[in-house]
């Protein structure tokens, strides 16, 4: 009796040490799967911060760029802001203000990195086509800049054929339609305009585009008459009631050209977060911030100081457009 009392003990016994040992190998399973798990997750957001990093940075590459563009308004208020963003990333950055040809030749030749004042498909048509294989697009700042020959609202003049053989109108200004300067993709239109609608009589002067702003503020200002070639964005809409003359032949382009980032097509590689930081610019900006800068240097703002404060006033937009780049 006392003998088969203690083989169920020993049986008893032996049994728990098989359920301990079942449990304690569970247990270190356990262990090894959360230590695996664990360390899985360590080398996954390792892994993760990696690729987030190297997707989000670009090296500087050539840090010394040229941006050439012209003494348009437009061009003159966004090229001091796109200065400084390259700056903020670690770039030199030098502008160039040169004639529309210029800006084109010097970006196809690769002695600038990218201009910031291409206008297509009209008004520097002329251009893309002797240098389109070598540039490329890098963005775009303004979807519709219309362009087109303009006068004072109180004129008595609707459409540019409505210039044909007037008499009276073609006295009052000697046949004289105020310009730009000649190189600009605007004034070939004019020229192309004179030639389309028969405007044998008149011709197109050159000056600049402060000369002539000058004159058609003191037309304005006196109600005489004068015609100029235009375009929008530009301050001079909103400071001087004015009007387009109606185009139906569309020389000017229609409804107006894209503003455009145009780059040598080895810039990206030369320069990569240069490129980047272009890629996020153009995709955020348009004719709402262009309109403010040009507004504040209506107002009197020197160009570097209004491009300045509007990053100073958009801390969260200079962020997008530089954070993980440069420096």
């Amino acid at each position: 009796m006392s003998k088969k009392f203690r083989l169920l003990g020993l049986l008893a016994t032996f049994a728990a040490v098989l359920v301990l040992a079942a449990c304690g190998g569970g247990s270190g399973e356990e262990d090894t799967s959360e230590e695996g798990d664990s360390g899985s997750e360590e080398t996954t957001e390792e892994g993760s911060g990696g690729s987030s990093d190297a997707s989000s940075s670009a090296e500087l590459g050539e840090t010394e760029l040229t941006i050439p563009y012209v003494a348009w308004a437009g061009a003159i208020a966004r090229t001091p802001l796109v200065q400084q963003v390259l700056e903020e990333v670690g770039y030199t950055v030098e502008t160039s203000q040169v004639e529309a040809g210029a800006m084109w030749s010097s970006v196809a030749n690769d002695d600038a990195a990218f201009m910031t004042a291409s206008w297509l498909p009209a008004t520097h048509q002329s251009y893309q086509e002797e240098y389109g294989n070598d540039v490329e697009v890098l963005g775009e700042f303004v979807a519709q800049a219309p362009l087109g020959m303009t006068v004072p609202s109180y004129m008595d003049v609707d459409a540019i054929e409505d210039l044909q053989g007037n008499e009276e109108l073609g006295e009052a200004l000697d046949w004289s339609i105020t310009g730009i300067d000649p190189g600009a993709g605007v004034m070939q239109s004019t020229e192309d305009a004179i030639e389309t609608y028969g405007l044998e009589n008149w011709e197109l002067t050159s000056s600049s585009e402060g000369a002539m702003l000058s004159e058609l503020q003191s037309a304005v200002d006196n109600e005489e008459p004068i015609i100029v070639p235009g375009w929008q964005p530009h301050p001079m809409f909103a400071t001087m009631d004015l009007k387009m003359l109606e185009d139906p032949e569309e020389v000017y382009g229609g409804e107006g050209d894209r503003i455009e980032a145009v780059a040598h097509t080895s810039f990206q590689e030369d320069s990569p977060a240069a490129y980047e930081v272009m890629q996020r610019f153009t995709e955020d900006y348009n004719e709402d911030i262009e309109n403010e800068l040009l507004a504040s240097i209506d107002e009197g703002g020197e160009p570097e100081e209004v491009a300045s404060q509007y990053l100073e006033d958009n801390p969260d937009l200079l962020e997008s457009w530089t954070e993980g780049l440069g420096e």
